[in-house]
């Protein structure tokens, strides 16, 4: 007799289970990798993604590319996550991290397809980890943060590394010197909001300048704005979350009048009311006057006759930045401009920067914040200076706060590898062999390096197995001169954190897809999702009025 079929899932539900499916997530991983194994390194290529709106974007940046991929493999997207999860923590190796991974993957298939027990494998890669991390720990140089000379040598030398497989690697003296700066000037926190970048089209990269102070584009003007002063000394600025303007009545009340003269005092009172305001804004003996709300002709009339500066419709976060740099506090009435909400600074400009003015505030008292203005060609090129200048930012916050730094351009990764191979050698049975694989993964970082350099790998790879085994611990791959080099001596350091947080993240990774032995898809969910792409959230995609 037939056993009767069990139907448990809804029918068309696509179940795929056991090695199969553990190989074809290896494999998707794998296509990921290749995605932006090209961009590693010195000499690695940019990508060029165009977004369905077309809009293009250019970059080496390992997170950012991958972001722009839409990636719909389940298992696949653990890379992207895991190359999220390093820019936010990190800022720099989003690449490195990804190829890591897959390469991990990619080494342990063989042992897959073999059939031996997932469980084992991702015991000897915790195992691994854990060795590889307290090896670096060990090696790992840290730098004295009494002597401010050099630790301001050593970071920007971190800040170079960082800028190397960039696109403005060619200027990478000036930008690391320019990020060092900008760091520095913030305070214990250094939150990443208090550094502005703003990009002016137009002009060399080597116009780029860093303002000690805040930055922002002028604000949309009304008439007037050419007859106040344009630069100040030791002004007081005013910071409002005031409308300056009169409202046509029309718009928001209904009001009945007998006669022209009730209409006339109803116009009136309005009128007195903003002048009013405007006085008492005069009065505080404020000179610049920042508002996040419009500042309409009437006022800036009434400020221009008064030699006062106004901008109305400031962005918040420039407010916010001026008002951290500045001192004072945003006022949302006028009722209480004392001096202690007044923000002062030494100087107050605006300046014409490429096609656009820009207001600036210099000499801060509580300097804490810095704006970078970056100039550049085309607009996709500033923006990738502006990821590049992101990653050498984030890499510098980091040395200041772990000052412990390795040598990159794959030094560290051969030392790892030695070390565990050594290791796995006075160990028995399997441990031994995935030990000895998780080594050899290591090895992907400075194989590509000199792939994407077009170097023989092999040949170098050779040379630096010789090195490492002799003891010359900080050999690495030398870009310039197709050999291998000290890299220590040659000053290719990274805080050793990025390497730690980036082998952690792709070992748990690839345990976390190697544990996956079955994937289960819901018919439903792709069928009935809403039309067009509208309906996201409740609001079916009408827009919001701001």
């Amino acid at each position: 007799m037939m056993p009767t079929p069990v139907i448990l899932l809804k029918e068309g539900t696509d179940t795929s289970q056991g090695i199969p499916q553990l190989i074809s997530n290896i494999n998707a991983c794998q296509v990921i990798a290749e995605a932006v194994r090209t961009t590693l390194g010195p000499r690695g290529m940019d990508k060029l993604m165009v977004d369905s709106r077309g809009k293009a974007t250019i970059s080496n940046d390992g997170a950012t590319i991958l972001k722009l991929l839409d990636v719909v493999h389940p298992a696949a997207k653990t890379l992207v996550d895991i190359a999220r999860s390093q820019d936010a923590e990190v800022g720099d190796g989003t690449t490195s991290v990804t190829l890591l991974s897959a390469e991990f993957l990619k080494q342990l298939k063989p042992y897959v397809e073999e059939g031996l027990h997932p469980q084992t494998i991702i015991r000897a890669f915790r195992t691994a980890t854990n060795l590889a991390v307290s090896k670096i720990k060990e090696i790992a140089v840290s730098v004295k943060k009494d002597d401010k000379q050099e630790q301001r040598q050593l970071l920007e030398k971190c800040a170079a590394t960082a800028l190397n497989s960039k696109l403005i690697a060619g200027q990478k003296g000036f930008f690391s010197r320019m990020v060092v700066d900008a760091v520095m000037s913030l305070d214990e926190l250094m939150s990443l909001k208090m550094i502005g970048i703003k990009k002016v089209q137009g002009g060399g990269l080597e116009d780029s300048q860093l303002v000690t102070g805040v930055a922002f584009k002028k604000t949309f003007s009304y008439a007037g704005f050419e007859m106040q002063p344009k630069r100040y000394e030791n002004p007081k600025i005013a910071l409002l979350n005031v409308e300056l303007e009169l409202k046509a009545e029309k718009d928001n009340a209904e009001v009945r009048v007998k006669s022209v003269e009730d209409y006339q005092a109803i116009v009136d009172a309005e009128w007195n009311i903003l002048y009013d305001k405007l006085e008492k804004i005069y009065k505080s003996g404020a000179k610049v006057v920042l508002s996040k709300l419009p500042i309409g002709d009437v006022a800036t009339q009434y400020f221009a006759d008064r030699d006062l500066f106004c901008a109305g419709r400031v962005q918040e976060e420039d407010l916010k930045r001026t008002m951290m740099a500045c001192g004072g506090s945003i006022q949302t009435s006028v009722g209480a401009m004392t001096d202690d909400v007044l923000g002062q600074c030494e100087l107050f400009e605006e300046v014409q920067v490429g096609g656009e003015r820009y207001n600036f505030f210099k000499g801060c008292p509580k300097a804490q914040t810095c704006t970078i203005i970056l100039r550049g060609g085309a607009e996709q090129f500033t923006e990738e200076t502006e990821r590049s200048l992101h990653d050498a930012i984030m890499i510098v916050r980091r040395a200041i706060k772990n000052d412990s730094v390795v040598a990159g351009g794959g030094a560290i990764e051969m030392e790892l590898s030695k070390y565990l191979r050594d290791y796995s050698r006075t160990i028995p049975g399997k441990q031994q062999l995935l030990i000895g694989a998780y080594a050899k993964a290591l090895e992907i970082i400075p194989r590509q390096l000199c792939d994407n350099a077009g170097f023989d790998a092999t040949n170098i790879l050779n040379k630096l197995r010789a090195k490492h085994a002799q003891g010359g611990t900080w050999y690495g791959v030398d870009i310039n001169s197709e050999d291998i080099a000290d890299n220590f001596v040659a000053c290719v350091w990274e805080p050793s954190i990025v390497k730690i947080n980036a082998l952690t993240a792709a070992s748990e990774a690839a345990c976390l897809i190697l544990s996956v032995d079955e994937t289960i898809k819901n018919p439903r969910s792709s069928m009935d999702g809403p039309p067009g792409g509208a309906g996201r959230g409740r609001g079916r995609g009408r827009p919001h009025a701001h």
